[in-house]
């Protein structure tokens, strides 16, 4: 029996809609931004007594259509007449909104519908929008929303010095097991104590709920996470993008398919059962991406097939699938060389996890316990660090 989660959209349109009567606002929102019965946060918000002045975008636009990467300009939404200004453009520049779209302004409402992975880059755009506003005496009024992906599990290590980047904006780890609200009020007291912040909780939610758990519909918040078990091997999955292995972009399963041309994908899939991963299974297929790495070309590889969400260590296994694809055919395996979110000197394996480790793992073909068992030591830490942040505690 699935729950009936209230998002914080729909708390705030209604029972706390005071925090807008009589002012001038923008949102940060995209097309996964909406109540339950799929209403636009646009929309919502419009009947609430404030001046709806404008909407921020994050990357992949408003309306989700542009791939990873790819900038966004300006634009002016039709059903609403209000400009979309893009915070995802040419440059790191375009992160934040510019001044001069804040001094109109008596708050920025931010809802986007995060996954649970430090990467996926809309918690960076909120990190963003926080220190404009805080600049700008702006305030931020954050409309909360589950972690589709729970909130108990972490994975990940910290970040070392001299690899932060648009990834690792909020220094959490990469699965952080947050609410987006939960993550605005750590980097508060972290960036911003002066900033006036205000947390819309969402109602109804417990860390243990997988999104299937919520009740709330399933909107694609960006165009490669087309599902719930996407976003569950997302945090693994991701690390692919540092290579030149396809991710399954162009398909129908990104995340979920993986290979290249050259690939033996029984052989990985033999590797990678051997192995007993907890909570996945791998199949060996065949697929053909239809743009990016490897378009119109037939790729062996695997399919990621999750057994258990609860048991499942995305990130854990994607470290060892890099480890085995490349111990097959080493000719062939290549790390990305295209700039990686405005980075080019850094491999962006290092900028996904935040060391060099994983990829020492993967080149010298090494035992990948050690660093696992650091990563979960820090993790651990992590958890006592957040606790005083969290805003669900069941």
């Amino acid at each position: 029996m699935s729950a009936s989660v209230r998002p914080g959209l729909e708390v705030l349109a209604t029972d706390s809609s005071a925090l807008l009567a009589g002012r001038r606002f923008a949102l940060l929102a995209n097309q996964a931004t909406v109540s339950r019965d799929l209403t636009a946060g646009w929309s919502l918000l419009a009947g609430v007594g404030g001046v709806e002045v404008r909407l921020f975008a994050p990357e992949h636009g408003l309306w989700g259509t542009a791939q990873d990467m790819e900038s966004v300009s300006e634009s002016v939404e039709p059903s609403t007449g209000l400009r979309v200004h893009s915070l995802y453009g040419s440059s790191p520049a375009t992160f934040a909104p510019r001044a001069e779209l804040l001094d109109d302004l008596d708050a920025v409402v931010v809802d986007l519908p995060d996954i649970g992975t430090r990467y996926y880059t809309f918690a960076a755009t909120m990190a963003h929008v926080m220190a404009a506003c805080s600049r700008a005496g702006v305030e931020v009024v954050v409309c909360d929303r589950p972690n589709p992906i729970g909130g108990e599990t972490l994975e990940g290590g910290p970040i070392a010095p001299g690899l932060a980047s648009f990834v690792s904006e909020v220094p959490v780890p990469a699965r952080h097991g947050m609410t987006l609200g939960e993550l605005a009020l750590w980097l508060r007291e972290a960036r911003h104590p002066d900033l006036h912040l205000t947390v819309v909780a969402c109602q109804g939610w417990k860390r243990r709920m997988w999104w299937e758990e919520t009740g709330l519909p399933w909107v694609a918040p960006s165009p490669n996470m087309p599902t719930p078990t996407t976003a569950a091997i997302y945090p693994g999955g991701c690390l692919l993008e540092a290579t030149n292995l396809s991710e399954g972009r162009g398909t129908t399963r990104p995340f979920q398919l993986i290979g290249a041309p050259w690939l033996d994908g029984e052989a990985l899939a033999a590797r990678l059962n051997a192995l007993d991963l907890p909570g996945c299974r791998f199949r060996a297929c065949r697929f053909r991406p239809e743009f990016q790495k490897w378009a119109g070309r037939t790729c062996g590889g695997v399919e990621w097939h999750v057994t258990d969400r609860r048991a499942l260590r995305s990130l854990e296994a994607a470290v060892l699938l890099l480890r085995e694809a490349r111990a097959l055919d080493p000719e062939h395996f290549a790390w990305r060389t295209e700039a990686y979110e405005y980075v080019t000197d850094v491999p962006a394996l290092d900028l996904l996890t935040g060391s060099a480790q994983a990829r020492a793992v993967v080149e010298d073909g090494a035992e990948a316990e050690p660093m696992f068992e650091s990563w979960r030591a820090w993790c651990e830490s992590f958890l006592r660090e957040r606790e005083r942040f969290l805003l669900y505690r069941d």
